[in-house]
């Protein structure tokens, strides 16, 4: 079979495109025929270096397809079953071995592509909306790059809420699409200052949270827009990590909260993973969530399409498929 490898940590040209073994389901888990798998910034994390991963793997952290073998000790799944990932890494590749611990069935009428895409940013969009900072009819957030995978559905799974949506994009086409999504207020922050625009908008009033993916070029500005005892929610740095900070700030500002969550403390166990992929998979089948994949890659491609998403060009979800 074909996958890609990293052998040492750096940029796109580390991911190699190249031949192993099938691999064999050991105890609990599925040999499954990937049909699409996911491209997100936390692969970027794990290429780099910053996430750490004993050398080498194969990246991707997301997936759908379909099982062709099970291991001893797998009752609630079944070869030929239709099923998807969002927590275990190794999807860039035709044949993966995950745990069933980290599986879920697919609805019918999701493809391959759908599943792979929903998973990770679609399960992040529903702990940080549910969980991180509970949502309710009368928030106000800010959600930065609501462009993006996650970004977009966070933005439709807000407005669900019932709250209030300020949002950030790079561009004009990036601000059609984030209202496309229900964002009540769409800043495009290469032409205005977000912080003096969303004051503007809210009439001053201090947001509840600010969901904040983006990092070291926004964390700390977005902590002027939050009321006392608000939230910040720091969930990525795709601009770059924030550097160190004085806590004796979150006071100063309103006596803030702070959290820097992950999707894998969000799923600790098998009813919390259930609960987030089958709200978010059933949405996308009932066509209450919608999701909007913006390109699809061969897996040989696997390093143009980290190129482009580093390159903070896209809108929408990366998919590779074998």
């Amino acid at each position: 079979m074909k996958t890609i490898q990293i052998t040492k940590t750096g940029g796109p040209e580390e991911m190699r495109y190249v031949d192993a073994p099938v691999p064999a389901p050991g105890p609990n888990q599925a040999l499954i025929k990937v049909g699409a798998a996911g491209v997100n910034f936390i692969d970027v994390y794990f290429r780099i270096g910053l996430y750490k991963a004993e050398l080498p793997f194969t990246p991707g952290n997301e997936g759908a397809g379909v099982i062709e073998a099970v291991g001893p000790g797998v009752t609630d799944f079944a070869v030929g079953d239709r099923v998807a990932w969002g927590m275990f890494r190794g999807s860039y590749t035709e044949y993966a071995v995950v745990p069933t611990s980290q599986l879920v069935h697919l609805p019918d009428g999701v493809s391959y592509e759908t599943g792979a895409a929903a998973m990770l940013q679609g399960m992040t969009a529903h702990y940080l909306s549910h969980s991180s900072y509970p949502l309710k009819p009368g928030d106000r957030c800010l959600i930065h790059a609501g462009a993006g995978g996650a970004g977009r559905l966070l933005i439709q799974m807000a407005k669900m809420l019932g709250a209030t949506v300020y949002t950030t994009v790079g561009n004009e086409e990036k601000a059609a699409i984030a209202k496309s999504a229900g964002a009540d207020e769409v800043i495009i922050y290469t032409q205005k200052d977000f912080v003096a625009e969303v004051k503007a908008l809210s009439g001053g009033k201090g947001l509840d949270v600010v969901y904040d993916s983006v990092g070291a070029s926004t964390f700390l500005k977005g902590l002027d827009l939050i009321r006392p005892r608000g939230m910040m929610v720091l969930f990525g740095q795709s601009s770059g990590a924030v550097p160190p900070f004085d806590p004796s700030i979150l006071n100063q500002k309103g006596s803030l909260f702070m959290t820097r969550p992950s999707l894998a403390h969000h799923c600790l166990t098998r009813e919390e993973l259930e609960w987030r992929a089958g709200d978010v998979l059933g949405w996308i089948a009932n066509g209450s969530l919608e999701l909007r994949i913006h390109k699809t890659y061969a897996l040989a491609d696997a390093p143009q399409a980290h190129a482009d998403l580093e390159g903070r060009g896209t809108a929408g979800k990366l998919l590779l498929v074998p």
